[in-house]
């Protein structure tokens, strides 16, 4: 490989991941319906209107987006599926990237969540609650990341930098 290639490579990769990401998000919204058949949990909105907070418009606690919902599960999905394409391509993989990547998914939820004003933390949450949004984004990111390392050979892995110093 030349150094020019590496781009090219990187660019491959976040588009597989983010079809990964597409799928996991999928993924998770068929278990998060599942799951919520059983508890009888109400549908969350929090996200499309977080969302549409981000475009300048200012929905109500009673709004029910569902299609802004979708949107948003699937184009954080795609985005974050994205980067864990790039982590397949460069040796970041497996179990403790798919660990990873379940963090990187609940911040990214919660910055967009809480900076937009829509979204408590998750500190005060009720902890059921809390347990069924980790397990959701878990299961997305395990999709996700079992996809990606099984479509993307870490042919960029390197072994620089091992040592701190």
């Amino acid at each position: 490989m030349n150094a020019a290639s590496r781009p090219g490579i990187l660019l491959r990769a976040a588009g597989i991941g983010a079809a990964a990401g597409v799928v996991g998000a999928g993924a998770m919204v068929v278990g998060e319906k599942a799951e919520q058949a059983l508890s009888h949990r109400p549908n969350s909105y929090v996200p499309a209107r977080a969302l549409l907070t981000l475009l300048g418009r200012h929905p109500g606690d009673d709004d029910r987006p569902s299609g802004w919902n979708f949107l948003m599960h699937y184009g954080t999905g795609a985005a974050l599926g994205a980067l864990r394409g790039i982590w397949s391509v460069t040796g970041i993989r497996g179990a403790h990237a798919n660990a990873w990547h379940t963090v990187v998914r609940l911040a990214v939820d919660q910055t967009v969540e809480n900076t937009t004003g829509v979204g408590a933390p998750p500190a005060s949450w009720p902890k059921e609650e809390l347990a069924v949004d980790v397990l959701h984004k878990a299961v997305y990111s395990l999709l996700t990341g079992v996809l990606a390392d099984r479509l993307l050979a870490p042919v960029l892995a390197s072994a620089r930098g091992r040592t701190s110093h």
